[in-house]
C-alpha cells in the first residue's frame, strides 16, 4: 500500500478535531461589527486619526516597504527617530527596531546568549521566548512560574555567562513577574535580565512608559527589554531596548536583524504617531487598568472563575476546550468579540476566555461585556459532556 507524503497531516487534523483543538482564521471587516474584547489595542490607537494618518504619511513619503534588511537599504530616518524615541520614553539608552516582537525576543536571546551560556526562563514566558532559547543553543532551565528563589538557584549553580527572561506580563493570565526580585538575584549572580514588556508597554509605569521603568529598573546596566509596536502602539513591530553596548552587538549578530527585511515605514511612522499621542495623553495608561479592574471585579461577583489583572489582560477560565470554544463563539453570536486560549497555547493546559481591557471602552460597554460573558458561561452539565 502506498501513502502520500502529506496523509500524516490527516491523522494530526483528526486528534486535533477529537481534542476541542482546531484551529480557524476568520478574516474581519474593515468596520468593526462586534464589540471588541479580543485584540491587543490596549490603548485604542489603532484607529486614532493621528496614528494612521502618521502611518499613511510614512508610506507616501518612504514607500510600500523597507525595500531591503536594515543593513542595507531598509534604515530610514523613521526608523532612527522612533528608536530615539522609545528608548528615549522607555527610560533606555539605546533600541533597535525589528520587524515584529517574536523577532527582538528571537533576536535577543540568540545574540545575547549562545553556547557554554546559560537561560532561566520562566514557565509561563511567550512561545517566541521558548523558541528563542531553542534557537541559542545554551542551556536552558526552566523554572517555575514567578518563582525568584528558583531562577537563583538556577543561575547559582552555573559558572558561566548567563540570562534570566521573562515577560513583564504574562500574556495568558495577565499577571505581573516580580521584577525587582529577579533582579537582585542577577545582580546577585552577575547575570543579566531581559524582560519582554509587551503587555507592559502602555499600561504600566508612569504615563505607559512600561513595566521596567515602573519598577525603576529601565536603563540598568544589565538589563535589557524587548517590546512589540502592536499592542498599546497600535502598530506593527518590535524593539529591543538596552545599553547601547548591547544594541550595537544586536546589529552586528542577530540574524533575525541582520537577514530579514526592515520594518514597513508606515508600520514605524503609525507607531511614532501612537508614541506622540501617549506622551501627550498618559491617562490613556491609567484607564486601561482601571477597565481591567472594572472587567475582573464585575465577572467574579457574576460568580465566573477569573485572574485578578496586573495590566490590561482579563483571564476568565473555562471547564474544558470545547466549553471555551463554545464559549467564544456564543459571545460572538451576541455581538462581541474575545479570545479564546487553549492547548498548546497555554502552558498549564487550563482553557480560558482572554479578555483585553481597552482604554477606550465605555462604561456601557464595559457592562455588556460582563452581561454577555455571564450570560453565555457554559454550564456545568455542558462542560461534563465535553
Amino acid at each position: 500500500m502506498s501513502f502520500a507524503p502529506f496523509d500524516w497531516i490527516d491523522v494530526e487534523a483528526r486528534h486535533r478535531a477529537a481534542a476541542g483543538l482546531v484551529r480557524t482564521l476568520r478574516p474581519r471587516d474593515a468596520e468593526p461589527e462586534l464589540l471588541d474584547l479580543a485584540s491587543n489595542d490596549y490603548l485604542g490607537l489603532t484607529r486614532h486619526p493621528e496614528v494612521t494618518a502618521a502611518a499613511a504619511a510614512a508610506a507616501h513619503r518612504w514607500g510600500a516597504g523597507a525595500t531591503g534588511s536594515r543593513l542595507v537599504t531598509g534604515s530610514t530616518a523613521l526608523h532612527a527617530e522612533l528608536e530615539r524615541e522609545l528608548a528615549a520614553f522607555c527610560g533606555f539608552e539605546a533600541a533597535l527596531v525589528l520587524s515584529s516582537g517574536y523577532a527582538a525576543n528571537l533576536a535577543a536571546l540568540t545574540a545575547l546568549s549562545g553556547r557554554g551560556s546559560l537561560i532561566v526562563s520562566d514557565a509561563g514566558n511567550h512561545a517566541s521566548i521558548v523558541d528563542g532559547c531553542r534557537l541559542s543553543r545554551a542551556e536552558t532551565a526552566v523554572a517555575p512560574h514567578a518563582d525568584p528563589d528558583a531562577v537563583a538557584k538556577a543561575l547559582g549553580a552555573h559558572d558561566g555567562r548567563a540570562l534570566a527572561v521573562t515577560d513583564s506580563v504574562f500574556s495568558v493570565d495577565g499577571d505581573a513577574a516580580p521584577l525587582p526580585a529577579l533582579a537582585e538575584v542577577c545582580r546577585s549572580t552577575n547575570a543579566a535580565l531581559l524582560v519582554d514588556d509587551a503587555h507592559g508597554l502602555g499600561v504600566l509605569g508612569d504615563g505607559g512608559r512600561g513595566a521596567l521603568a515602573g519598577a525603576g529598573l529601565a536603563g540598568g546596566d544589565g538589563v535589557v527589554a524587548t517590546l512589540t509596536l502592536s499592542k498599546s502602539l497600535g502598530s506593527q513591530g518590535g524593539a529591543v531596548l538596552g545599553p547601547a553596548r548591547v544594541i550595537d552587538h544586536l546589529v552586528n549578530t542577530a540574524r533575525t536583524f541582520i537577514f530579514d527585511t526592515g520594518l514597513a515605514p508606515a508600520a514605524v511612522g503609525g507607531a511614532l504617531g501612537a508614541l506622540g499621542v501617549l506622551r501627550r495623553e498618559p491617562e490613556r495608561a491609567a484607564r486601561a487598568r482601571e477597565v481591567a479592574t472594572a472587567l475582573y471585579t464585575r465577572l467574579t461577583a457574576a460568580g465566573l472563575e477569573a485572574v485578578r489583572p496586573d495590566a490590561a489582560v482579563v483571564s476568565v477560565r473555562a471547564p474544558s476546550a470545547d466549553a471555551a470554544v463554545r464559549w467564544a463563539a456564543d459571545c460572538r453570536t451576541a455581538g462581541m468579540a474575545v479570545g479564546c486560549f487553549r492547548p498548546p497555547s497555554v502552558p498549564d493546559g487550563i482553557s480560558r476566555l482572554r479578555l483585553t481591557a481597552r482604554a477606550d471602552l465605555t462604561e456601557e460597554q464595559i457592562t455588556t461585556a460582563v452581561a454577555t460573558i455571564a450570560a453565555t458561561a457554559p454550564r456545568q452539565a455542558d462542560a461534563d459532556v465535553s
